[in-house]
């Protein structure tokens, strides 16, 4: 019999609480063989990544997962082998009651934000008792050096990304209706929250004096009211383009996950928001720029420049404070379009480096291999 696995996702973020559940649901079933059974409260969010899903349904088979609506009241239900309880969020106390009279009590793992501050690594995998109940939850930290968990990696990932050359890239330009690159064309991705500085960056794109053009596709979504709002017109649907100077922007449609890690392997710079899209970035290895979840007084600065000491070490000098200048400057810190020219022009380097730092983070396995192996260490 399959060993059956229940993972909980109470949706914070729209895609990038979802989008790593999502991922981890399939790959231990793909890659496993495990019966997972992933539980969402916010379908709708779900849908988004995955266009087969039904937002309504209360229960439903995808990719071999089933995904259950995640309401209240929960009703009982008999606790799987292994509980994830993703990003912090609070279990059902039906389904923690639940887990306390089984004779064979759970394995049951908080799988926490990804962070690269120096407290991860002692924390990893560190018990906790239920104050009440003969329970024991296990703290479980993915991360970029060892002694965490490491990032979610399907198998196919790494292969999948060196398979697609050059013409499988122009097929996947033409499919999403974005015309061929010219020569000099910088085509740089674009995934943030509102909050971001678009419009300083923008205009920095636009007057720019370097013989570079900027193509900007960029899907369906939030990012596109800050978008027309630099342009002051509206897009009227996929396929459109709107231009200023030296930057076009060009509408494409929302994208599932597995093709939006393609339009990360075919630009050229990356910029990333959240948890999700911030892990694939670092498997496109190309340079990129991460917009931090914000959090009161501040609290995201010390996470991103904790990520930043470790993806940095090792650059020379004036490339490290580039990305340090820029990405500072995208997080509310400074004025992107100041910092942009000089990071631009590390292109080729962080490309490089974006390289050596997939292998780095290789090294540590995969997330869900790891989870795999601390749960049966605890069975």
């Amino acid at each position: 019999m399959k060993q059956r696995w229940d993972i909980f996702c109470n949706v914070v973020d729209n895609f990038g609480d979802i989008g790593v559940c999502w991922r981890l649901a399939r790959q231990l079933t793909l890659e496993h063989g495990l019966a997972v059974r992933l539980w969402v409260d916010d379908l709708a969010s779900f849908a988004r990544i995955a266009p087969d899903a039904d937002p309504v349904a209360a229960q439903q088979w995808l990719r071999g997962v089933e995904v259950c609506h995640w309401q209240q009241p929960f009703a009982w239900i008999e606790p799987a082998d292994v509980v994830i309880e993703a990003f912090a969020c609070q279990l059902p106390e039906a389904y923690i009651a639940a887990m306390a009279a089984l004779p064979q009590r759970p394995v049951w793992i908080n799988l926490e934000y990804l962070s690269a501050e120096n407290w991860v690594t002692g924390c990893h995998r560190l018990p906790s008792p239920h104050p009440r109940l003969p329970l024991v939850k296990h703290f479980f930290f993915p991360g970029f050096v060892p002694g965490t968990g490491g990032l979610l990696r399907e198998q196919a990932l790494l292969p999948a990304r060196s398979a697609f050359d050059n013409v499988a890239q122009s097929e996947f330009w033409q499919r999403l209706g974005v015309p061929a690159r010219r020569a000099g064309e910088l085509r740089i991705s674009l995934f943030c929250y509102g909050s971001a500085p678009l419009r300083d960056l923008f205009a920095a794109w636009a007057a720019s004096i370097v013989p570079v053009s900027v193509l900007l596709p960029v899907p369906q979504g939030s990012v596109v009211d800050a978008v027309t709002d630099f342009f002051g017109v509206e897009f009227s649907g996929a396929g459109e383009t709107l231009q200023s100077g030296q930057v076009t922007v060009r509408l494409i449609p929302f994208l599932e996950q597995t093709e939006y890690d393609k339009l990360l392997w075919a630009c050229d710079i990356n910029f990333v928001r959240g948890e999700d899209s911030f892990v694939r970035a670092q498997w496109a290895a190309r340079p990129f720029v991460w917009q931090i979840y914000p959090q009161a007084d501040n609290a995201h600065q010390v996470k991103l420049n904790a990520f930043l000491d470790l993806y940095t070490a090792g650059m020379p000098p004036d490339m490290a404070a580039a990305v340090h200048a820029l990405w500072h400057s995208w997080n509310g810190d400074g004025q992107p379009g100041n910092t942009w020219p000089t990071f631009a022009a590390h292109q080729a380097a962080l490309t490089q480096h974006g390289e050596k730092w997939a292998e780095q983070l290789y090294r540590l396995g995969d997330l869900a291999s790891n989870l795999v192996r601390f749960s049966r260490n605890q069975i």
